[in-house]
C-alpha cells in the first residue's frame, strides 16, 4: 500500500463512522417524541386495585372495567403539562364518548382534590397511585400519559405527554369508535 492510500484510509474510516452517526441522528429526529413505542401495546393492561380519590373508602380495579373501552389518564396536581391537556379532557368528558379514569400519580390527595375542584373534574373516577407502583407497571415515563384500553383489558394506544386535539381527532377517537363495535 502506498503512503497516500494509507492516509486516505486513515481519514475514510472516521468519515464513514461520522456519516452513519449523522444518518441515525437524522432518522431519530424525524420521529414524534410523543409516539415512543410502548412494549405494552396489544398486551393486557397491568392489574391494579386502588383507592378512589373522591371516595377513599372505595376501590376500583382494572378488572372492574372489563367489558368497556376506556381511557386511563395519568396526571398529578404538580404536573405543569397536565394543565395544558386538562381543558381538553374536560371537553372530552362532556361528550360521553369514552369514560376517562384518572391515575393520580405520586401526588398528595388533598392537593389533587383541590386541583380538580379548581380546574374541573373530567374523570369517571380518579385513583390514588401515591407510591407510583401502578404507573411503573404501565411504563409511565412521566405525566401526563394516556392509555386507551379495550373491552378485554388490552392496551391499544399510548399517548406520551399532553393530549392534543389532533391526537384525539386523528388517532384516539377513531380507535375508540372501532373498539366499541
Amino acid at each position: 500500500m502506498t503512503e497516500s492510500s494509507m492516509k486516505m484510509l486513515r481519514w475514510s474510516i472516521p468519515l464513514a463512522v461520522f456519516v452513519v452517526l449523522v444518518a441515525f441522528l437524522w432518522v431519530g429526529l424525524g420521529h414524534d417524541p410523543h409516539e415512543v413505542p410502548s412494549p405494552l401495546i396489544d398486551k393486557p393492561a397491568p392489574a391494579f386495585k386502588l383507592l378512589q380519590l373522591h371516595d377513599p373508602d372505595k376501590t376500583l380495579a382494572a378488572e372492574d372495567l372489563k367489558g368497556r373501552v376506556w381511557l386511563l389518564n395519568v396526571w398529578a396536581s404538580w404536573c405543569v403539562s397536565c394543565r395544558v391537556e386538562h381543558p381538553l379532557l374536560v371537553q372530552l368528558a362532556k361528550t360521553n364518548v369514552v369514560p376517562v379514569y384518572g391515575l393520580d400519580y405520586k401526588d398528595k390527595s388533598d392537593d389533587a382534590l383541590a386541583w380538580l375542584a379548581q380546574h374541573g373534574n373530567p374523570y369517571t373516577a380518579s385513583l390514588v397511585d401515591g407510591d407510583g407502583k401502578v404507573g411503573i407497571d404501565y411504563g409511565v415515563y412521566g405525566v401526563p400519559e394516556t392509555f386507551l384500553i379495550d373491552k378485554l383489558g388490552v392496551i391499544r394506544y399510548k399517548q406520551i405527554g399532553p393530549l392534543t386535539v389532533e391526537a384525539l381527532q386523528q388517532k384516539i377517537l377513531p380507535l375508540v369508535r372501532q373498539l366499541q363495535r
